[in-house]
């Protein structure tokens, strides 16, 4: 009832699974498994003489500080950072203490965070993060939503639909091929989203590792960070500032606003649908669809979904925007916008959640489908025109244009104008089939 954010108070059900990747636990749980990781790496190094090489005991004991992190390990760093005022350094202090308790490893604690910028334990977390809640829930989640709605159009495939261009109407399509239109576009993202890597940066304050170079000058410094990059799933990058120029969430971005944007325009598209008839909506009993209307059954999901899709969108559009320049090697802007992250993933699971229980409710109205093609004779307009070219009949467009446009047209009107026609009786029998 307190939460500041509807995503952790209203709606904290609907975004449980991505706290596991976003919350600030996860970021510290992320920064801890990049420094015991880095820790474990640096001590198969063998010009690292300082720091032998750990036993299968230590680096299980290792291990098990990320596997075994708790809420109250992570209320311990935040009691650190309380005088530190800096979050990296509280996990080194932190991991330092536990370290310090492992048999044979006290004496080599300074090889926590080893000639590191707090950059690099943050991008590669934040890589590491955003990595798993692809793999784990935004993607699967997206693809159950993409097969939904490829569902509704298999259903649908054959049933004929008023188009409307310009909001007026025009040449009948099929249900099932408009929802298809969808289907592809969103599964052209999926495909994106699934190929998409993060990149990784890692070499100490300005990118030279200038620092493990003047302690260790004969580690290929290069070759080892690129290989530990690889070791946690990153895509190594080669020349970089202090910092990772993000170009890869901006990448990341601009995928997902588009999937975002594609679904906004299919929450409008079932709207006006739902408005006109051609779907109507399974009664949930209980329910109310207006506090003082008793007859309404609104089509909420979809509103909800175009809101929520808008909200993330937003965010993406600002990460992409602005997290790819940093002055110069360094400015600190970018780390306040990233811990947004989570947030933007937020509001499209929650949006894919209304849409997908949306199109759960749908049921197709045959009737006004029907109707609506009936009410309209005057679309066979534009078959007519062409099979007429096709016989070399010259003004077969104008001839049509003469007879349906800005006028009231009856289906007799258009059976007696085939009638009148003189093209071949194959032809004409065609013509006859469509104006039944």
């Amino acid at each position: 009832m307190q939460a500041l954010s509807p995503l952790d108070g209203r709606y904290r059900a609907k975004v449980e699974a991505l706290a596991t990747y976003f919350s600030e636990e996860a970021l510290n749980r992320a920064r801890l498994e990049v420094e015991v990781r880095y820790f474990i790496a640096l001590s198969k190094e063998a010009a690292v003489k300082q720091l032998p090489k750990l036993s299968a005991s230590q680096e299980k004991a290792l291990l098990s500080l990320i596997k075994k992190f708790t809420e109250k390990d992570a209320a311990e760093i935040k009691k650190i950072e309380k005088t530190t005022n800096h979050d990296v350094k509280a996990v080194e202090y932190y991991l330092k203490k536990k370290v310090a308790k492992i048999s044979g490893l006290k004496k080599h604690t300074e090889f926590i965070h080893f000639g590191l910028t707090s950059e690099d334990v943050n991008n590669l977390s934040y890589g590491l993060l955003i990595s798993r809640a692809l793999k784990d829930v935004a993607i699967p989640v997206s693809t159950d939503y993409v097969a939904d709605l490829k569902k509704l159009a298999a259903a649908n495939k054959s049933v004929r639909l008023l188009s409307l261009t310009h909001g007026q109407p025009a040449t009948p399509t099929t249900l099932g091929k408009e929802m298809m239109v969808f289907v592809d576009r969103l599964n052209r993202q999926l495909s994106q989203l699934k190929q998409f890597k993060m990149q990784g940066k890692f070499g100490s304050a300005v990118g030279n590792y200038s620092a493990q170079k003047a302690a260790y000058p004969k580690v290929k410094w290069e070759a080892f960070g690129s290989k530990f990059m690889k070791s946690l799933g990153l895509d190594p990058m080669a020349n970089t500032t202090q910092i990772n120029p993000h170009d890869d969430l901006a990448e990341l971005s601009h995928i997902l606003f588009r999937f975002n944007t594609i679904s906004i325009d299919l929450s409008r598209d079932i709207w006006h649908y739902i408005s006109r008839g051609v779907f109507g909506q399974k009664l949930v009993k209980g329910e109310v669809g207006s506090s003082t209307m008793p007859h309404k059954v609104n089509p909420i999901d979809f509103e909800n979904a175009e809101g929520n899709f808008g909200l993330s969108n937003a965010l993406f559009s600002h990460f992409a925007e602005k997290l790819p320049i940093s002055r110069l090697q360094r400015d600190l802007s970018d780390s306040t916008v990233q811990r947004s992250i989570g947030t933007a993933f937020g509001y499209n699971q929650l949006a894919i959640s209304s849409l997908r229980k949306g199109l759960k409710k749908l049921s197709v109205n045959k009737k006004v489908i029907q109707k609506e093609l009936d009410d309209h004779p005057e679309l066979l307009a534009e078959a007519i025109q062409t099979v007429l070219r096709k016989n070399g009949v010259s003004n077969a467009y104008e001839k049509l244009k003469a007879v349906t446009r800005g006028t009231s047209v009856s289906k007799a009107d258009m059976q007696d104008f085939v009638e009148k026609l003189k093209i071949p009786e194959a032809d004409k029998k065609t013509l006859r089939k469509l104006c039944k």
